[in-house]
């Protein structure tokens, strides 16, 4: 047994130094192989619905079935794309390193960077309570900590493939620009409300972590295999939240009427906005899985500024990240940064609603 098992081995060795493909190679075929996928999606789409799958055309469950099949692997493969990237940015981006720059910068200037980060930085709100720890005692400020806090879960790449695959450049960059506005505007109040007095005693008595700059000790070779890694680990975990997502939002698409969602989530609604918010708070999910349901919601007839509040709510106002920032924050600074949010995230809707 041990003499077949040594020849196979020797057999693979051949065959494959005998088939060798370049990595670039690979890498050039895959990309060719994927945008010609990706330029016949709705072509694929429309056979697998009408022609293979004999759906009606024009009908609820057809017109619903034909969303479904062409959204998810359109944002799978956009998702797996962009993961890659950000993965390799995010190696320059240590939770040490972050620390870094923020600490000991001017409060104005420490909200636009910190929110800035947050986009570019792996973090989300299950890790707000050590970041919470680690920024206070690095010396961030108290408002600095908050914007990056704010701007982490709610614009990252996940959120910003969804939104540029689902509702294009125009509404992706609202998005970003809005999300960033109110992580900025809401962490220099709470600066300038001087609530350090808020914070938990006990996370003043945690040591301050050690300062090592990991970053510094990787070559692009790791840099490239953190980008592969970050797509199994990310793409991973958030792909059953896109296609949950999606199968929502093609049941809205193919039987929700028009009128209904224009009634209930329209402009003209003066109350669209806070329902909008009020739907968004108690909902446990992420971009990866409210996305696609917003898209659903705006094809409907409901508003883009209701929209946008919807999706800021459900991902920067959800009752899971405020129970977890609840173990190191007094409740008055609690309610004051939902009431802020809240206020930031209302007045953006409104705003959108009257622009477009």
């Amino acid at each position: 047994m041990e003499t077949i098992r040594l020849s196979l081995n020797s057999f693979y060795k051949f065959a494959g130094s005998f088939f060798y493909v370049p990595n670039w190679l690979k890498t050039a075929l895959a990309a060719i192989i994927w945008y010609v996928v990706y330029k016949n999606l709705n072509v694929l789409s429309k056979w697998l619905t009408y022609d293979l799958l004999g759906f009606t055309l024009g009908s609820h469950l057809g017109s619903a079935i034909e969303f479904f099949i062409f959204e998810v692997p359109k944002v799978l493969m956009l998702l797996i794309i962009v993961v890659y990237g950000v993965g390799v940015v995010r190696t320059f981006f240590t939770p040490e390193r972050t620390r870094n720059l923020l600490s000991g910068k001017r409060e104005s200037l420490g909200n636009i960077l910190a929110a800035m980060l947050g986009i570019v930085t792996p973090f989300c709100s299950c890790s707000a309570v050590p970041l919470f720890i680690g920024f206070i005692k690095s010396g961030v400020p108290i408002g600095v900590t908050f914007s990056f806090l704010i701007a982490a879960p709610m614009i990252n790449e996940v959120a910003i493939v969804l939104l540029f695959s689902l509702f294009g450049i125009k509404v992706t960059a609202i998005y970003v620009f809005t999300g960033l506005l109110i992580a900025i505007l809401t962490g220099w109040i709470i600066g300038h409300l001087h609530m350090e007095k808020y914070i938990e005693d006990w996370v003043n008595e945690v040591e301050a972590p050690l300062e090592s700059d990991s970053s510094l000790l990787i070559n692009w070779q790791d840099r490239l295999q953190a980008g592969r890694d970050a797509v199994k680990e990310i793409v991973k975990k958030v792909w059953f939240y896109i296609v949950l997502g999606i199968a929502v939002g093609a049941g809205i698409h193919g039987y929700v009427p028009t009128g209904m969602m224009a009634g209930i989530l329209g402009k003209n609604s003066w109350w669209s906005v806070p329902l909008a918010v009020l739907i968004g708070v108690p909902m446990y999910s992420n971009a990866a899985g409210i996305v696609p349901i917003a898209q659903a919601l705006l094809e409907k007839g409901a508003s883009l500024g209701s929209v946008l509040a919807f999706m800021m709510s459900v991902i920067g106002l959800s009752l899971p990240e405020i129970i977890i920032l609840r173990n190191v924050l007094k409740m008055p600074l609690i309610l004051t940064f939902v009431g802020v949010l809240t206020i930031g995230i209302i007045l953006v809707g409104y705003l959108f609603n009257l622009i477009f």
